[in-house]
């Protein structure tokens, strides 16, 4: 039997097979650590709420409709489900780890082409730093939508439905997220 698509798990899920919801689970857990990560810098609090995530969404899913693709569904419950977190904790998420993987993402920061250089390795270094300080000082539906769009790749309709709002509202938060982060690597960059 070939792989089945995350309907018919959906299905068999809400038909009481909990063998499916595992696979659902196995398929998306990575994308949702990575996801909280972005919020939560610590991994262990990261993995427990990924674990909250999953839970609520399977105790949700009886009533999942299918009006969104399932992994956007549990996007959206992964994200609230950080964000509770982070209101409930009452502090921003704080980083001292340079995340050079952000940073690579970016394709319009051009010093990231040379990087086998001791010189092109710091520069890389160094705009990878400040693409995640910029990313950390966005408004949170900013940095959500701009997370979502570079470094998940989903399309302007699925963050749409991940954060529940019209595409318009996405390009604008994307262009917005995209200028404000330019404008930090441009005084990098001289």
């Amino acid at each position: 039997m070939g792989e089945q698509t995350d309907e018919e798990l959906v299905r068999r899920v809400q038909a009481g097979d909990k063998k499916a919801f595992d696979l659902l689970v196995l398929k998306y857990q990575n994308r949702i650590v990575q996801l909280i990560n972005r919020y939560i810098r610590d991994p262990h609090e990261a993995l427990d709420i990924a674990q909250d995530t999953f839970i609520k969404a399977y105790r949700a899913l009886p009533s999942f409709r299918g009006e969104s693709a399932f992994y956007t569904w549990i996007y959206r419950i992964a994200i609230n489900t950080a964000k509770n977190h982070i209101a409930t904790r009452s502090r921003r998420p704080t980083d001292d780890d340079i995340d050079v993987e952000v940073a690579e993402q970016f394709e319009n920061a051009p010093g990231l082409r040379d990087q086998e250089t001791p010189e092109g390795l710091l520069l890389t270094e160094e705009l990878g730093q400040v693409i995640q300080e910029a990313l950390d000082e966005l408004p949170d539906e900013l940095r959500t939508a701009i997370s979502l769009r570079e470094l998940d790749g989903l399309s302007y309709d699925e963050i749409a439905d991940v954060m529940n709002c019209p595409v318009g509202t996405v390009r604008s938060r994307i262009f917005r997220a995209r200028e404000s982060i330019d404008k930090k690597l441009k005084t990098v960059l001289g």
